[in-house]
């Protein structure tokens, strides 16, 4: 049964993802351009690291996801 309500929330997550990505891009167009994001770069190639912004990524995920798990 776990299997089941894990699947669920992943399920809904992807489609409210789906949705912002769709109708609302101006919500996740921050992420890659804060200060610690490192862009390396020239007209042929470009190496990108987005450090600072997976580190919010993780914060908050681990924040939404202990609210839901917690025991």
């Amino acid at each position: 049964m776990a299997i089941g309500k894990l699947l669920a929330t992943i399920g809904a997550l992807l489609v409210v993802i789906g949705l912002i990505l769709n109708y609302a891009p101006w919500l996740i167009n921050w992420f890659g351009k804060l200060p610690g994001d490192i862009r390396i770069g020239d007209e042929k190639k470009l190496i990108f690291f987005p450090f600072v912004s997976m580190l919010i990524i993780s914060i908050i995920l681990t924040i939404i996801l202990n609210l839901f798990f917690r025991k």
